[in-house]
């Protein structure tokens, strides 16, 4: 088979140098979680004492990974040395057979326990340290050993058939071996790691279920998996199977990646670009499932939803999907799961991420599968949360082979090439999405001609774009596409961009349970505003909002309160106002209601 090229590419290591207000941000995070609070000698330990619940040998591979991710973008001494410090740790703890497993080799593969997914999580820990921190040949010759346990242990009879191993009913989770399976098997082009990702791909990622003929058909997400569409294992499969596709050049398998991106995209995605839910379909799941949720949002019975690991799954995801492709829908996708779902998950001081988010209540809980280590709380989502903070410089910058790519406005410094291989510079200063102004300094080495793509978001209906203060024809900005700028670039050339950030009334969808139907919704650019509890006493009572035909609300902007981004007074309808804030900053990790879809006065 033929490989696929891809259309975009990431930066190497150290390439983009964050700044302004996602930094700070994502350094929270750094300080906080990873080279903070975070319990990891206890993650390896578990590896030579046994697990203390299904599935914890996780949290070891979580921890590394993000880590390592982080280091991508902040190359700093103290990052490499705790995630060397925690390598060494997991190296040490290698079973006779090669594995390294909370089992021992005479109990594996351990079904129930979760063991195949433990294992997955050492070997993503240390794929990304080989990537990103130090290309040990001691790293690779240990990913060798226990890819050769598996094989030993896991496929077509008389070893285990993988789909009878998880504790999930229908075992997804042991099937996203596949991830790590491809990526091994691009670093050593061994033919038997791509024969077991064959496998993995021909069983179908689920017991009683194909989900690749079933993205392959259409089917929407809810109905796919049987009776429990796990929405963040299911998408971390077809992670795996977007490198398959890359790898093999299979045309089934590349369609069904993007088929399912659609259809997670248009049926499960929520307005702060997350997904999963307890109700109408899978009441029994926690939240943690695919529950046609972008048409049930305003379910007035969800009492949990969007799991945190389902979102940064979902965004790693797009990232495969943008490369793929260069679909601009992907970067959309990620850049309203940041500033939404993302980071009003996460814990102010940066210790941590709520496990689900709801839209309407107490947006924030850390109750959820994990285990607490010396009276500190573990989940898989505080773990997950910095991997997704970790993409976002990741995909902020890429390169095309016409030139570089920008699909994040934040921001940074970064350092690429040009099409010819000269050293080029971008420099992104902005205060944005507090306000709709982005200047790119765009300095190549030598002048050379190439196109610079910038993508302008859907919701900017009028964007303004300059090239040295000179205005761009108005006719190539369209909303929802690349532009793309194609001249001879100078060291000192400037692009400016001016979105169109409008507030915007945004009405709610119409599910099953008609209960929520006729609410509305209220943003600004890219960010969903909600009204909470703590600055509106009357923040869960129907409200008229004023606006025109096209939707467009005659906000008047206020001053934000203390812990706030962006703060409105929204107008109503026969006079008056509600104050609105930010999603992402709404709660502050307390008992504060929020309310994000309204109900109106008159349905």
């Amino acid at each position: 088979m033929k490989q696929h090229t891809d259309t975009f590419f990431p930066l190497p290591t150290g390439a983009v140098a964050m700044r302004g207000g996602l930094e700070r941000v994502i350094r929270s995070s750094i300080d906080g979680w990873i080279l903070g609070a975070v319990p990891y000698h206890d993650f390896s330990r578990i590896f030579r004492e046994g697990r203390p619940k299904y599935a914890t040998g996780e949290m070891w591979g979580k921890f590394v990974r993000s880590g390592c991710m982080m280091y991508r973008a902040f190359p700093e001494p103290a990052i490499r040395d705790r995630m060397r410090e925690a390598v060494a740790e997991i190296l040490a703890a290698e079973r006779p057979n090669g594995s390294i497993s909370c089992s021992a080799p005479e109990a594996q593969p351990d079904g129930p326990g979760g063991d195949l997914w433990e294992r997955k999580y050492v070997m993503l820990g240390l794929l990304e340290y080989y990537a990103q921190i130090d290309r040990d040949p001691v790293v690779l010759a240990s990913l060798r050993r226990q890819a050769d346990a598996i094989l030993a242990q896991v496929g077509p009879a008389p070893k285990t058939d993988v789909r009878d191993l998880g504790w999930s009913p229908n075992h997804v989770e042991s099937s996203t071996l596949l991830e790590p399976f491809m990526r091994i098997h691009a670093l050593t082009g061994e033919p038997r790691y791509l024969e077991f990702a064959r496998y993995l791909v021909e069983c179908g990622g689920a017991k009683g279920s194909d989900l690749v003929q079933m993205a392959f058909d259409n089917v929407p997400p809810h109905l796919m998996g049987g009776v429990y569409p796990k929405a963040y294992e299911t998408t971390s499969y077809f992670e795996g199977l977007a490198d398959y596709a890359r790898a093999t050049g299979d045309g089934r398998v590349r369609q069904a990646v993007l088929n399912y991106f659609a259809l997670v995209r248009d049926r499960e995605l929520t307005i702060v670009g997350n997904g999963g839910a307890d109700q109408p379909f899978h009441p029994r799941v926690c939240g943690e499932a695919w529950s046609d949720t972008a048409r049930e949002q305003t379910n007035p019975d969800i009492t949990r939803m969007m799991e945190t690991c389902t979102g940064v799954t979902w965004m790693k995801f797009c990232s495969h999907v943008l490369r793929l492709t260069g679909d601009c829908t992907a970067a959309e996708a990620i850049e309203t799961y940041v500033y939404n779902g993302l980071v009003g998950a996460m814990k102010p001081d940066g210790t941590g991420f709520s496990y689900v988010n709801l839209l309407d209540g107490v947006k924030t809980t850390n109750t959820g599968w994990g285990w607490e280590f010396g009276g500190f709380r573990v989940t898989c989502c505080n773990l997950n949360g910095p991997m997704g903070l970790a993409y976002i410089p990741y995909v902020a910058v890429m390169r095309s082979a016409e030139g570089p790519v920008i699909d994040l406005y934040c921001g940074l410094d970064a350092r690429t090439e040009t099409p010819s291989g000269a050293p080029l510079a971008l420099s992104i200063d902005t205060d944005y999405p507090r306000d709709g102004h982005v200047r790119i300094a765009v300095s190549p080495a030598v002048p050379e001609t190439f196109t610079l793509r910038l993508r302008i978001p859907a919701w900017s209906a009028n964007t303004a774009v300059t090239v040295n203060g000179s205005p761009c024809c108005c006719t190539l900005v369209v909303p929802g596409t690349y532009l793309e700028l194609r001249r001879e670039w100078r060291a000192g050339d400037a692009v400016t961009l001016d979105f169109d950030m409008r507030c915007r009334r945004i009405e709610g969808p119409r599910g099953v349970n008609r209960a929520g139907d006729g609410r509305v919704a209220v943003a600004y650019g890219p960010v969903v505003l909600t009204r909470e509890e703590r600055l509106d006493p009357r923040f869960d009572e129907p409200a008229d909002i004023q606006s025109d035909a096209g939707g467009t609300i005659p906000a008047r902007r206020v001053r934000p309160p203390s812990g706030a981004r962006v703060a409105f007074e929204i107008p109503l309808r026969g006079g008056g106002s509600i104050p609105m804030t930010d999603y992402a900053s709404a709660g502050d990790w307390g008992a504060s209601r929020i309310r994000t879809w309204i109900p109106a006065t008159t349905q």
